[in-house]
């Protein structure tokens, strides 16, 4: 996946995306982890919800792709990982009637939420965990399953309050992968904790710390926690904008701004985490969250927090590099610039 060496990095020029490679200078403004679909493990088993029709489902993520390029935005991630209703024909379909770019993942979710009793199994009659970053290699550099889609990065994510030793596993089988491939990796934290820990198992098993992204290190409000994964080498994902059940917006936005003062703006990324269409039903209620659930949309970012960001004290030139440069420099695997 790599494409000229400069010294211990190697510079991609292009990225994969769900149409295809496309160049990095194509990538533009770009969300870094938003969902079209999110199936949990069992979601099939809710037969008084039965799931949205594909045609329902496209219509809803369309809609939603083309109110996001009426304010400039051309790419987005979408790490769904395969255990979590990863749906490949769906973005396909989507991205080919939008024209936007589209990345998908590679990866499995943490062990409490994902699809860990398929494999745990699987390792009792002999399945190797090496199995797993096998798949992931297969998947970034032949494609998944017969869709011909290529992964463009992989998805790791661990729970709390300690990683497991399945999350560990699959931690060590992403580094397998991606120091293999020279594939990035985007994890999930749960409420901002132990991003410090993913970051030293990745960097120790080989992969370079500015090839992660931290996801979801906006659920704290730690700014040593946040400066120590940034001194590390690597990306802060400050990409759940909008869920105010989780934490209010205006901490994630006073922690945005303490990080730009601190001359961090060149490692952090954005996004709203949202999720467009549901496998089953996991909201019972959602009319009586509407009112928070109405701001947890991937135009929220541009919307509401960019002006209390300006208002804050951010400059244009902070706000372009959270949503232009960070995102293309990230896939590019380009050294980030000096803190400051």
């Amino acid at each position: 996946m790599s494409d000229t060496a400069t010294g211990e990095t190697t510079v991609q020029t292009t990225v994969q995306t769900v149409g295809g490679p496309i160049s990095i200078d194509q990538l533009g403004r770009t969300l870094m982890h938003e969902h079209l679909l999110v199936a949990f493990p069992g979601a099939e088993s809710d037969t008084l919800h039965p799931t949205q029709s594909h045609a329902d489902r496209v219509a809803v993520c369309v809609d939603r792709i083309e109110q996001l390029k009426d304010q400039g935005v051309v790419s987005m991630l979408d790490p769904c990982p395969n255990d979590l209703g990863r749906d490949i024909d769906l973005m396909l379909e989507v991205a080919d009637r939008t024209g936007f770019q589209i990345v998908c993942a590679t990866g499995l979710y943490k062990e409490d939420q994902g699809g860990g009793a398929y494999w745990k199994f699987r390792q009792q009659f002999g399945g190797s965990p090496d199995a797993i970053s096998e798949m992931y290699i297969k998947e970034l550099t032949e494609g998944i399953g017969s869709t011909g889609v290529r992964a463009g990065i992989i998805k790791v994510a661990t729970g709390q309050p300690a990683i497991s030793d399945y999350e560990r596993m699959l931690l060590e089988a992403a580094a397998r992968a991606s120091v293999a491939t020279g594939a990035p990796i985007t994890t999930h934290t749960d409420e901002g904790v132990l991003g410090d820990e993913q970051q030293r198992i990745l960097t120790e098993a080989g992969v370079p710390a500015h090839r992660i992204i931290i996801g979801h290190s906006c659920g704290s409000k730690d700014f040593d926690y946040h400066k120590g994964i940034v001194d590390g080498g690597s990306y802060l994902g400050f990409d759940r904008f909008g869920i105010e059940i989780l934490q209010p917006d205006e901490v994630r936005v006073a922690s945005l701004l303490r990080l730009l003062e601190a001359g961090c703006a060149s490692r952090v990324v954005v996004s709203h985490d949202s999720v467009w269409c549901w496998g089953g039903s996991p909201i019972p209620d959602p009319e009586a969250l509407a009112p928070l659930l109405a701001i947890w949309a991937p135009t929220h970012f541009i919307e509401r927090v960019v002006p209390r960001l300006l208002d804050g004290g951010a400059t244009a030139e902070q706000i372009s590099m959270l949503l232009d440069e960070n995102p293309r420099r990230f896939f590019a695997g380009e050294t980030p610039p000096p803190l400051g």
